[in-house]
Parts: structure tokens; C-alpha cells; sequence
């Protein structure tokens, strides 16, 4: 069976267009139709409904779909296999996507090291928020993704990678410097927030959740994006704000920031590698998720 048949359909079904899977494998929209016709004459099946607006797969189409997940991914990985033999160096490019959180902090610097190790290996990272980089690895336009929360998708897999500490930063000098603040105290505090959505703005939201407080019990008025547009603030002394730790740890170390804690909170969110699901690992894959877990443990 030609596999370029199977890519086609497969595309078809996870973007529900003939278009949208066209722009996806850069071929022209009649030679994906084409692509499934021939299937469907030599199954003797109708593999996608195509009265509504969007194209569906029938039932018999869902089986070819995670049938064809398969071969495709077993064709990646011989050809993988066999571009690589005889020990050849790591080579080829590896592309990635990492959600804001881990992709300003933890991730450019373990692809730097990745790529230090294997001189012949082009790493590319895409940083966007979590359900974009759920989308693009999905597509298969990325191999993986580092993402903050894991929203379901069905054509992707998660797995745990590092969990992240949360800590309240402040202003270096700041009075809460160092301490365990009552929520009380924090109350009487410029309190700086992510975006709603953010992965750390959710951890922090849950676990007030669990003590019984609401994040808009505070009063905030600052709401700035990201963690970088946060920190930023806070380092101009604008306020205070819940933030990765890992995303500060320079600062930290520089000085121009400080860390404190929150009596009755000890946030904490789990980082996940996310992969299509039924994809085999390449090879640049498999040694980026190696170091991964020899540096974060």
C-alpha cells in the first residue's frame, strides 16, 4: 500500500478537509482527493463522509486511521534507522515546541546542549501557548512538544517529564523576601497576574481552590500576558506574582529577584513532553528526552 495514500488520509481525518490537509503535506488539494478515492476503490469501503461541512471518517475510515497511524510511524522509524547505521553521528533536524513556560526557561537551554553534543544536529523550537503546540505536533509539523497542562486531544500521547515549583517573586529588598507570607499579608500586595489560561496562573487558582480563597478575592489589577511581561514588572518593583521557579532561577542567582513563599500553599504543576500519538521517536528525539531526564531528574 502506498504509504503517501495513507499520509494523505490521515491528514484528511485529523484536519477534517481536503484543503487544510493539502497546505499540511504542501501537495495540491485535487491530489489529496485523489489520494482517498484510491483507497476507498481498493478497500471497497467509503472511508470519509463527505456530505457536511466538514469531512468525517465513516467507521470503517476510523480503523484505516489508527491502522495507518501505525505504518506511517513504523516507516518513519526505519527510514530514521537506516539514514543512521553504523553508528553515523546525529544528524538530520529536530524540531520542537515548548508552551511559554518551559519554552523561556528550560528548553532552550537543554536543545543548546542537545545540539553541543551532536554538531551535526539542526534543533528549531516554537514557542506559543499550550494548545497551539498540542495542535502543531498533532499535525506532525513538530515531534514534540514541553507543555504546561496536557488539554485531550485524541491524536496525541503525554508524558510526564519534571514537575515545576511555584514561588511568589518579589522585588529584591522586598519585604516579603525570604518569608512565608500570610495570605492575609498578601492581600495588602500588588499582586501581578498571568493571562487566564496561563499553566501557572491555573496551579496557583486550584490551589487557593484547596484552601478556600478565590484569586479574585484579591483585587488584582495588573493581568500582563506571560511569564516574561510578569517578571519584568515585578523586577521594576511594580508588584508581586506567582511564577515558575525555573523561569527566575538567573534572576535569582543575579540577584534581581528574590523567592518567597505562601503560608498554606505549595503550588506545583507536572511539565509534560507531548508526541502524536501512535509516532515512533526518532533518534534526535530519543536523545533530547535522554538528557531531559538526566538534568531535571
Amino acid at each position: 500500500m502506498d504509504t503517501r495514500q495513507l499520509a494523505a488520509f490521515v491528514a484528511v481525518v485529523e484536519k477534517k478537509s481536503f484543503s487544510q490537509a493539502a497546505e499540511r503535506l504542501g501537495v495540491t488539494q485535487p491530489a489529496v482527493s485523489l489520494s482517498a478515492r484510491a483507497l476507498e476503490k481498493r478497500l471497497g469501503r467509503q472511508l470519509l463522509d463527505r456530505s457536511g461541512r466538514r469531512v468525517e471518517a465513516t467507521e470503517a475510515g476510523l480503523r484505516l486511521y489508527r491502522s495507518a497511524q501505525r505504518v506511517l510511524a513504523a516507516e518513519e522509524q526505519l527510514l530514521d534507522e537506516v539514514g543512521t547505521a553504523d553508528g553515523a553521528a546525529l544528524g538530520g533536524r529536530f524540531e520542537l515546541g515548548a508552551s511559554t513556560g518551559p519554552g523561556g526557561s528550560l528548553v532552550p537551554i537543554l536543545l543548546c546542549e542537545l545540539q553541543r553534543l551532536h554538531s551535526e544536529l539542526a534543533v528549531a523550537l516554537t514557542v506559543a501557548d499550550t494548545q497551539r503546540v498540542v495542535e502543531l505536533v498533532a499535525a506532525r509539523s513538530l515531534e514534540l512538544g514541553v507543555v504546561g497542562f496536557a488539554p485531550r486531544h485524541r491524536s496525541v500521547a503525554y508524558e510526564p517529564l519534571f514537575v515545576d515549583e511555584v514561588v511568589l517573586a518579589c522585588p529584591p529588598g522586598h519585604r516579603f523576601a525570604g518569608r512565608t507570607v500570610p495570605i492575609a499579608e498578601l492581600r495588602t500586595e500588588t499582586l501581578i497576574l498571568m493571562q487566564e489560561g496561563a499553566g501557572v496562573r491555573e496551579t496557583i487558582e486550584d490551589e487557593l481552590r484547596d484552601i478556600g480563597v478565590r484569586l479574585r478575592e484579591f483585587g488584582a489589577k495588573l493581568e500582563l500576558g506571560l511569564q516574561e511581561s510578569v517578571r519584568s514588572a515585578v523586577e521594576g518593583g511594580y508588584g508581586v506574582t506567582f511564577i515558575s521557579r525555573a523561569a527566575i532561577e538567573g534572576a535569582l542567582a543575579a540577584g534581581t529577584l528574590a523567592e518567597a513563599r505562601v503560608e498554606g500553599l505549595e503550588p506545583a504543576r507536572e511539565i509534560f513532553v507531548v508526541r502524536a500519538a501512535g509516532r515512533a521517536p526518532t533518534r534526535a528525539a530519543q536523545a533530547f528526552l535522554a538528557l531531559a531526564q538526566q538534568r531535571l531528574g
